[in-house]
C-alpha cells in the first residue's frame, strides 16, 4: 500500500503539471507520513544526498558551458567543422553533427547544444534551400552527443547515484559511443540530403581548414583540460571544472572578446538557474530513493525481470525499452537518481561494468530529450526551427532509428564502452 501512495501522489503531481521536483518530495512526504517515520529522516536523506563534493562540479560544468555558448566558441566549432566536411551532397547536415560532437564536448547539454548551434546553424541551412523538419531533427538528434561525449554533468549524477562508479572511467567509456552515436547520425543526414536532393557543399581548401582549426582551438582546450584534468589524476573532476570554467572566461574575454558584461550576467544567470533545478531534484530524489529502497524496489524488479526470461539479451533489451519510455515522460537528471539504484543491480547480476550501464543510461535518456511529449530539446528545436513538433516529428524516425542501433551496439558490444577505461586502468 505505502509503494502505491508514493508513485500514485508522485504520478498524479506529473500529470498535473507539478515540477518534478515537488512531485517527488509531495510523495516522499507522504510516504514517510504513511509508515510513520519521522520527517527529520527525510531532511537527513536531503541534505546527505546534496552533500556530496562531486555534486560541486555541475554548476562548474554547466557555468563553462554557458560561457561557451555566449562568447563565441560555438560559432568558431561550427566553422571548423564546415571546413572539415569537404564536398559533399548535404554536407551541412554532417557539419551540423560535426558541430554538435565537438560543442556537446565542451558544453556537455543537449539543450545548451540544440539552442546554440540550432540558432546559428538552422538559418543558413534554411537559406540555402534545406527544409525546415531536414535542420530540425538533424540538429535535435545530434545534440544527443552533449550527454554522451564527456565532459557530462549527467555523468556526474549517475556517479553520484551509483556509488563508487570513477568519473574519468565513465568519460573514458561516453567518447567511443558518442562518436559512434554521431557517426549513425551522419550517415542518415546524408542519405536524406541525397534523397531530397539537397545541394552540395564545396571544400574550402586546407588553408582555411588550418585558420578555422586555430580560431576554434582555444575553445576546444577547455574540453581537454576539464577532460583531461580528471584522467590524469592531475585534478579531482571538480577542480578540473573549476579550472574550465576559469579557462573559459579567459579565452572568452582575453582571446575571442566577445563576452560581454550582458552576456556574462546572462550566462550566470542561466548556470545559476540549471544548477538550482539539478540540485532540487538531486535532494528529493535522495530522499525519494530511500524509500524505494526501504520497499525493496530493486530487488523485487529484479526478481521480476529475471522472472520473465533468463537471457542475457532479452533482459537487456526490456531495460532499453523500460528507460526509453521513461525517458520520453520524465526528466533526465530525476530518472538518472532514481533509475540507477534500481536497475544498476540487475546489469551487474548479468555482468555488466557499472561504467557501461552509465553509458547505456545517457543514450536512452539523450533519446527521451528529442521524443515528445517531455523532450525538451524537441521543444527547443522547433522554437527556433520555426515549425510545429508535429511536423518534426513525422520526418525525425530514421534519427531515432540511427540512435537506436548506436544503442544496441554499445549495449551488446561491450569493446565499444570499454575498451578506453580498461586500456588505461
Amino acid at each position: 500500500m505505502g509503494l502505491s501512495i508514493l508513485f500514485g501522489i508522485f504520478g498524479l503531481g506529473l500529470i498535473s503539471g507539478m515540477p518534478v521536483a515537488f512531485a517527488l518530495g509531495l510523495a516522499t512526504v507522504a510516504g514517510f507520513l504513511y509508515e510513520g517515520l519521522p520527517l527529520f529522516i527525510g531532511f537527513q536523506r536531503i541534505m546527505s544526498g546534496i552533500s556530496v563534493f562531486s555534486l560541486l562540479a555541475i554548476p562548474f560544468f554547466i557555468f563553462a558551458g554557458e560561457l561557451m555558448m555566449q562568447g563565441g566558441i560555438a560559432g568558431r566549432l561550427v566553422r571548423l567543422a564546415a571546413s572539415a566536411v569537404g564536398k559533399s551532397r548535404g554536407g551541412l547536415g554532417v557539419v551540423n553533427v560535426a558541430s554538435s560532437m565537438l560543442f556537446g564536448g565542451i558544453s556537455g547539454s543537449a539543450v545548451a547544444d540544440t539552442s546554440a548551434l540550432g540558432s546559428i546553424l538552422m538559418p543558413v541551412m534554411k537559406e540555402k534551400g534545406y527544409d525546415a523538419d531536414y535542420a530540425v531533427n538533424v540538429t535535435v538528434t545530434s545534440s544527443v552527443a552533449g550527454v554522451v561525449i564527456p565532459p557530462s554533468h549527467n555523468m556526474i549524477l549517475y556517479a553520484v547515484a551509483a556509488g563508487g562508479v570513477s568519473v574519468s572511467q565513465l568519460f573514458l567509456a561516453g567518447i567511443v559511443p558518442g562518436i559512434l552515436m554521431c557517426l549513425c547520425l551522419g550517415l542518415v543526414a546524408w542519405y536524406i540530403a541525397v534523397r531530397r536532393g539537397y545541394p552540395a557543399e564545396e571544400f574550402p581548401g586546407w588553408h582555411a581548414l588550418v585558420i578555422s582549426f586555430a580560431a576554434a582551438f582555444p575553445g576546444l582546450l577547455t574540453a581537454v583540460i576539464i577532460v583531461g584534468g580528471v584522467l590524469s589524476g592531475v585534478m579531482t573532476v571538480t577542480e578540473s571544472g573549476a579550472f574550465g570554467a576559469i579557462w573559459a572566461i579567459l579565452v572568452t574575454t582575453l582571446v575571442y572578446r566577445e563576452l560581454t558584461w550582458p552576456r556574462f550576467k546572462l550566462a550566470v544567470r542561466s548556470a545559476v538557474r540549471t544548477t538550482a533545478l539539478v540540485m532540487i531534484l538531486v535532494a528529493t530524489a535522495s530522499s525519494f530513493a530511500y524509500l524505494l529502497a526501504l520497499y525493496r524496489v530493486p530487488d523485487n524488479l529484479a526478481a521480476f525481470v529475471t522472472s520473465i526470461s533468463s537471457n542475457p539479451i532479452v533482459i537487456l533489451l526490456l531495460l532499453n525499452l523500460t528507460l526509453l519510455v521513461l525517458g520520453m515522460i520524465m526528466d533526465m537528471a530525476a530518472l538518472i537518481l532514481i533509475c540507477t539504484p534500481i536497475f544498476l543491480p540487475v546489469v551487474v547480476g548479468l555482468g555488466m561494468d557499472p561504467a557501461q550501464f552509465g553509458v547505456i543510461m545517457m543514450m536512452n535518456l539523450g533519446l527521451g530529450l528529442c521524443t515528445p511529449p517531455v523532450g525538451a530539446c524537441l521543444f527547443v528545436g522547433c522554437v527556433v526551427g520555426g515549425i510545429r513538433i508535429e511536423q518534426a516529428v513525422r520526418t525525425i524516425w530514421p534519427f531515432y532509428a540511427a540512435i537506436f542501433v548506436a544503442l544496441m551496439l554499445v549495449t551488446y558490444v561491450p569493446a565499444f564502452s570499454m575498451t578506453l577505461p580498461n586500456l588505461l586502468k
